[in-house]
């Protein structure tokens, strides 16, 4: 720190970018009056090392500040300060008194404590906030990461297709966080290596993970009323950092330990054929409304950073936490596309998907638009052209755009429709066996009018907003007392049913309905054409008690129970050969859909089916040409149901490969090992269950 020399850098590469002489810091703020550059020399220091005041005639070139400090390396620790106008009705909120973070900083020190930042908070009637941070101690630092020094072992992008795909939503802390997980590294991307095993044997080729870019674990005010603990923010939908990996996952806590144990779980992720797609917020970030913590994007350049009304000292709410961000402004669009680039480029990491990605549509005047750049430009930009790109097609505001989200052919979306509907079909709600049809096939209603294939749907049960599925079979309504809202939180439009009691029950007629329908939902999930997502746990009847929003639950409630393993063995076995006959069977996979020919729908009586007439019935015949013809059918009613089997291909016979209604394993059989039925032509299909029939 008493050897570097300060030299006025340069504009380009946003960023602390390591040269050979030193580090080129680079930071965009229009408005700014001064920049300070503060460094220091331990994660915990209570005051910086070092001091470095842009002169603005030599480290400003148009809106952009620059420096080179000689002598420094990777490790470097920094934080900047920013004076400008504190005007709200202008849209200004600069404040000296705050310490500012890079955007494009590649990671965090301090385990993510941000709780610093919240103690010198005083809120006025304006916003304001006060006070200088005297204590750094507490308080995250930037870090400078050297990128090439990590060994990929010469992995590449996987580029599965989404044909081949079986996507597998989890919590990188929950996944391995509890006792139960029985690893060396609990809750840490350290953790998932040690389970790698356990998702190759499952058949997933894809894990999608909740957010772990750097956020706010301490931004929750709320109180457990049955056990008075703080809660916390456990899902992560608040974003600080956009390049940098949660700090707090990491079982490495020395400096940039983050990265590289991030990059490691990619890398033997990859060497187990499964990819890393990863859930992401550019929809808003943690710094809230008006009444918010400056933690970076406000403390730049607010007026650029965030959509705001023509009384510009609020904000536009689309998200529904506090702010949206302006995503189609030039410069906001542009560091959304290089932190997508360096997660793809530097990371690795082969998709992702947007959070409540109508916000990416919205004008800068907030209208949800046909044309908007960032979408279009996400799916054309040649750094992430062999990147899974998936919108959840909704925001908060109203914005909803299922199967007409913006940019072309690139995009898949997750399939609200298909989720509610497979939902109520299951239940066995009146006459909505034509919907579920509908999306059995495809959704063809929703993407063929946009050109878009079958597997644009990327269809889901459940995921980790809304109940388990386990939850889905037991309670009739949600049970979110210990969230701190007096249970005013979370959906109410759920589609579920309890089975005759709410919650755990120990009546075996109830668990075995219970039973069935948690197997019927897997049969929907893996024999629609589309691209499936299963909710991590579900594989293993994981429950959250009837929480169907427990993003403020880091605790066992929200964690992988492991002894469900085994105690739920037969259902993860149900699910494992019901991955593995989608993957062995092109018929499930289709890259277009159906013109009429491959698929027969059917009643019970074996005839083609009045659709104004059909109700808790479904049944179709997918005909295979260089495949085995499969009959699948569910019975939803609650009689009991003697089926018209229809006949397979001449030469071959029906065998079954799964019957929801047996128990005590006899439910599905491997590959090879099919039943062959006695009787070709009369099935008996118990209420409440499905049956899967191929021909051999």
């Amino acid at each position: 720190m008493t050897s570097f020399e300060v030299l006025p850098g340069k504009p380009r590469a946003y960023g602390a970018m390591l040269t050979p002489q030193g580090i080129n810091f680079s930071l965009f703020s229009r408005h700014a009056t001064s920049v300070t550059l503060y460094l220091f020399d331990a994660p915990n220091a209570a005051q910086p090392a070092a001091t470095i005041v842009l002169d603005a005639a030599t480290h400003r070139t148009g809106d952009v500040w620059h420096v080179l400090v000689t002598g420094l390396g990777a490790g470097t620790l920094y934080l900047y300060q920013v004076d400008g106008p504190y005007n709200p009705p202008q849209g200004h909120r600069f404040n000296s008194n705050k310490y500012v973070f890079d955007p494009y900083a590649r990671a965090f020190t301090a385990g993510s404590v941000f709780r610093a930042y919240r103690k010198q908070r005083t809120e006025g009637r304006a916003g304001i906030e006060n006070g200088r941070l005297s204590d750094l101690s507490d308080c995250p630092k930037c870090i400078v990461v050297a990128d090439a020094d990590f060994d990929w072992q010469g992995d590449r992008p996987l580029e599965v297709p989404l044909e081949k795909t079986i996507i597998y939503e989890m919590h990188v802390k929950g996944f391995t966080a509890s006792p139960t997980a029985g690893v060396a590294h609990p809750g840490t991307y350290r953790g998932v290596i040690e389970k790698i095993d356990y998702l190759k044997s499952l058949g997933v080729t894809a894990v999608e993970l909740l957010p772990i870019f750097e956020f706010d674990e301490y931004e929750n005010d709320h109180v457990n009323p049955r056990t008075g603990e703080m809660l916390t923010n456990y899902w992560g939908y608040s974003t600080i950092g956009f390049f940098a990996p949660k700090t707090t996952y990491s079982s490495d806590c020395s400096p940039g330990g983050a990265v590289r144990e991030f990059k490691e779980m990619v890398r033997e992720l990859h060497k187990a054929g499964i990819e890393v797609i990863l859930d992401v917020v550019y929809n808003h970030t943690a710094e809230g409304n008006e009444y918010g913590t400056t933690f970076c994007f406000r403390g730049l350049e607010n007026s650029v950073y965030y959509l705001l009304p023509p009384e510009k000292q609020y904000y536009m709410n689309y998200s529904g936490c506090g702010n949206t961000v302006n995503c189609n402004h030039p410069i906001v669009r542009n560091f959304i596309i290089d932190s997508l680039r360096y997660w793809v480029t530097e990371m690795h990491v082969d998709g992702f998907r947007f959070d409540l990605a109508s916000a990416l549509s919205r004008s800068q005047e907030g209208h949800v638009v046909n044309f908007p750049p960032l979408p279009n430009l996400i799916a054309e930009d040649p750094f992430l052209r062999g990147a899974k790109i998936i919108a959840e097609p909704w925001d908060a505001g109203g914005g909803y755009q299922l199967g007409a989200f913006p940019g072309g052919m690139r995009w898949c979306e997750w399939n609200g429709r298909f989720r509610d509907d497979m939902r109520r079909f299951i239940r066995g709600d009146e006459r909505v066996a034509t919907d579920a049809a509908t999306r059995f096939a495809g959704s063809s209603d929703i993407f063929k009018p946009s050109g878009r294939s079958p597997l644009a749907s990327i269809n889901f049960i459940t995921a980790h907003d809304g109940f388990t599925l386990a939850d889905m079979v037991s309670y009739n309504t949600k049970h979110n007392e210990e969230n701190g809202e007096d249970n005013r939180d979370g959906s109410d439009d759920n589609y579920s049913y309890n089975n005759g009691f709410e919650g755990d029950s120990t009546n075996t007629k109830i668990v075995h309905a219970r039973l069935r329908k948690v197997k019927n939902f897997f049969i929907c999930l893996f024999t629609a054409q589309g691209t499936p997502q299963l909710l991590g746990g579900d594989e293993v009847l994981r429950t959250q008690r009837g929480n169907n929003n427990a993003y403020c639950q880091d605790n066992e409630l929200s964690w992988m129970d492991w002894t469900l393993v085994k105690k739920n063995y037969e259902v993860l076995h149900f699910v494992r050969t019901l991955i593995r006959l989608r993957l062995n069977h092109p018929l499930f996979q289709r890259v277009c859909f159906f013109t009429g020919t491959e698929i027969v729908w059917y009643n019970a009586s074996g005839k083609n089916p009045d659709w104004n007439e059909l109700n808790r019935f479904l049944a179709f015949q997918l005909i295979g040409t260089d495949d085995n013809d499969f009959y699948v059918a569910f019975n939803t009613d609650i009689y009991d149901r003697t089926l018209t089997v229809p006949s397979p291909t001449v030469g071959t016979r029906w065998y079954r490969v799964a019957d929801t209604s047996i128990t005590g394993g006899d439910d599905i059989r491997e590959e090879g090992d099919e039943e062959p039925l006695h009787e070709q032509v009369r099935y008996v299909l118990p209420a409440d269950s499905a049956i899967i029939l191929m021909s051999k």
